[in-house]
């Protein structure tokens, strides 16, 4: 039985409130909260149940909250956030089976790239832009895609998400972050379901993050908002960076 301060619980507290800030404009919040979670002594199984425990509030208040401005039409994505969270769970439920050890290798490289386009492309702002791929062919496919490996590792899923419904749905940066939230919360929660049944999370510890990353989603849903691309895309490039360079470090 793992116990935990007081001084511990509200550090990890605010680990989650940034998390929260963080995520729900450019995702990413786990670079944040799964170190600090192993960090307080949590074996990775548990911390990684756990995180998806705190980071489902926050996705979720995310979600809503773009919602509420009409950045996203709920009616209209459930089935995608379905096949997310179907997606979501088959990874999370396929973790000790399947080998990370390549991926873990390709994935800094891949973080490296999101950050440079979105740092140098020209043009990405708040408009709709070409379309490339109907909505039920990327549905079926970068959908269950992403959503596998957000439930099967994680780390960039929101990045990923976001640079596939700016390059092939043709979203603008506000609304694609907008959806983004609703297929990461969906992922997240399938995810989620599948650890219950391996990975036991730390429940109360969960909780007390995720009612911390509400506060934090809420404030940054609020602030992408109001000033969109201009807040949304250097905070995606400096946490795609940061991601890539921290999975370089563990492997040195």
């Amino acid at each position: 039985m793992i116990e935990l301060s007081l001084e511990l619980f509200l550090l990890l507290a605010a680990a989650g409130f940034a998390a929260g800030f963080i995520d729900s404009i450019a995702g990413g919040g786990g670079l944040i909260t799964l170190p600090a979670l192993m960090l307080a002594g949590i074996p990775p199984a548990q911390a990684l149940a756990t995180n998806k425990v705190q980071g489902v509030f926050g996705a979720a208040t995310a979600a809503i909250s773009y919602a509420s401005r009409g950045l996203v039409d709920l009616r209209s994505q459930w089935k995608p956030a379905l096949i997310a969270g179907i997606a979501g769970a088959v990874g999370a439920a396929l973790v000790s089976y399947l080998p990370t050890d390549q991926l873990r290798l390709v994935l800094p490289v891949i973080l490296i790239a999101i950050a440079a386009f979105f740092a140098f492309k020209p043009g990405l702002d708040d408009l709709d832009r070409v379309q490339r791929v109907a909505p039920a062919a990327f549905a079926l496919t970068a959908v269950p895609l992403i959503g596998f490996y957000d439930g099967f590792l994680g780390p960039g899923a929101g990045s990923f998400y976001m640079i596939a419904f700016v390059t092939l749905a043709g979203y603008g940066v506000l609304k694609a972050t907008a959806h983004t939230k609703l297929l990461n919360f969906a992922s997240n929660l399938g995810a989620l379901l599948a650890f219950v049944v391996v990975g036991q999370p730390l429940w109360l510890l969960g909780i007390v993050m995720g009612a911390a990353q509400i506060g934090g989603a809420m404030l940054g849903a609020r602030l992408a908002s109001r000033i969109g691309a201009r807040l949304i895309k250097p905070l995606l490039v400096a946490t795609s960076a940061a991601l890539a360079l921290r999975l370089i470090w563990q492997m040195v």
